[in-house]
């Protein structure tokens, strides 16, 4: 599977994430996609093929554009530790904002009604995993971070706060006076990226 996509392109998988998001993935049609696209049919049979396919290029979208920033960070004249807090709050920053897709990716994950051909986002995902692995395996030839780190479960561990902290969003607004979005949203890039920053940091570096 492709995984560039032209401006046409770009705007019918928008279009498409919100309303999978919005309605689920069986209540939208190709013709709700259409109309609010403001295109007909044959242009999304044309570009994607069928609407599994669309859902397809649309989770091979979203993780294109976190791989790309990946790669570039890993050129950067930064530190191994710089580089770790920079790729946490890419991360973070990446899902936040694009929370639609990680709504569509629960349910279709968890209610396995249909097979949907994910071995383009396999692929991106183990790039993505090879990024990590780069860049600790820097910071352990240069004596900072430890031997002994179970590399794959850093991803988990990163993700698995932010989804636990919005999967229980109104208890944590209630609890930390979140009272509007903006609120919300500058919580998450300031305070909770910066508690994440801090736990892979401890799993990462030796004891002083």
């Amino acid at each position: 599977m492709k995984t560039d996509f032209n401006d046409k392109q770009i705007q019918i998988l928008q279009v498409a994430e919100a309303l999978f998001a919005e309605k689920g993935f069986d209540g939208t049609s190709i013709r709700d996609i259409a109309k609010e696209a403001k295109i007909n049919i044959a242009m999304i049979s044309y570009y994607f093929g069928s609407k599994e396919q669309l859902l397809e290029s649309l989770i091979v979208y979203r993780a294109s554009d976190i791989k790309l920033q990946l790669d570039i960070l890993i050129l950067e004249d930064l530190n191994p530790i710089e580089k770790i807090n920079k790729l946490i709050q890419l991360y973070i920053s990446k899902i936040n904002g694009n929370r639609c897709i990680y709504k569509i990716l629960h349910f279709e994950f968890s209610s396995k009604k249909r097979e949907i051909n994910l071995e383009a986002f396999t692929e991106l995902k183990k790039g993505n995993l090879k990024s990590l692995e780069s860049i600790i395996q820097e910071g352990q030839e240069k004596g900072i971070f430890k031997k002994d780190i179970i590399i794959p479960l850093i991803t988990p561990t990163i993700l698995g706060t932010y989804f636990h902290f919005h999967m229980n969003r109104p208890f944590y607004e209630n609890l930390l006076h979140l009272n509007t979005e903006e609120d919300y949203n500058i919580y998450i890039k300031t305070t909770l990226t910066m508690h994440i920053q801090q736990t892979i940091k401890a799993l990462l570096i030796y004891e002083s």
